[in-house]
């Protein structure tokens, strides 16, 4: 394998700005959501995820777009929806069926549209009664997400921490916190919650030393916060994985919905 063509002039000493050739792949640039996913098949997927041999049931992922979190993620980290994220992850692991609740669902409709108004051909075979119900709607929302939360030299405190402040320079940790809820479409009731978190370190080497005039340079090696926020949500999902595959039905005295234990005088 040809080395990549440096497209900069080397600084050895200060480390210049610099720019490799493309490649397809680069591991640099890919979250803990790798791979892809055709029906069932998965290709080069996460070890780490949950994986069932048999689907659950079909599930629509769906973001509620007029929440804080979403505005401020694309705000401040330049993040778009994670439905695409999460939709992939869920048919790697095999453990629900997905369809298409999403802004695809237009297009199907301009297709059915086209076929009743006689544009389509007559063997195209789009009609009513072929869409597949969502037993499950899965609802994915941030908790948390914070960027430069703590560094090594705080931690570590004193002479040693002093140290390790300046040999590191700004190697802090970013930090997400999310959650998914699973709802049961045919009666309103939520099946499962479940919560996960991740952590990484932006690693600044002699930052505080470049920072001080000789090079200007600080975080070269920095992680975006959204690799942070997939890994928290793959942990989310794995944590409702073993939580459903465990499953036992909650039950009320009298029966679900009408009027409970709690009575009121």
């Amino acid at each position: 394998m040809k080395p990549p063509r440096i497209a900069c002039l080397f600084l050895p000493m200060l480390l210049a700005a610099c720019a490799t050739t493309p490649s397809i792949g680069s591991s640099g640039a890919k979250t803990v959501a790798t791979g892809a996913a055709a029906g069932a098949t998965g290709e080069n997927v996460n070890s780490q995820l949950e994986h069932c041999p048999q689907s659950l049931g079909t599930l629509s992922i769906m973001e509620e777009a007029s929440q804080p979190w979403l505005q401020q993620m694309s705000a401040d980290y330049r993040l778009r929806s994670t439905v695409p994220l999460l939709r992939m992850i869920v048919q790697q692991s095999n453990c629900f069926v997905i369809v298409e609740r999403g802004q695809a669902m237009a297009n199907m409709q301009t297709e059915r549209a086209l076929m009743q108004g006689g544009e389509l051909r007559r063997t195209s075979n789009f009609g009513k009664g072929q869409m597949v119900a969502a037993d499950y709607t899965m609802t994915p929302s941030i908790t948390f997400s914070q960027k430069d939360t703590g560094g090594v030299g705080g931690l570590l405190g004193g002479r040693i921490g002093s140290v390790a402040s300046l040999l590191t320079g700004a190697m802090k940790s970013n930090e997400a916190s999310t959650m998914l809820l699973l709802v049961d479409n045919r009666s309103g009731i939520q099946l499962a919650a479940a919560e996960g978190s991740a952590r990484n370190w932006d690693i600044g080497m002699m930052g505080t030393f470049f920072d001080r005039g000789v090079a200007g340079v600080n975080g070269f090696s920095s992680t975006p916060q959204g690799k942070v926020l997939a890994a928290s949500f793959m942990d989310s999902y794995n944590q409702m994985v073993r939580a459903v595959r465990n499953y036992r039905a909650q039950s009320v005295a009298g029966g679900l919905g009408n009027g409970g234990m709690l009575r009121t005088n």
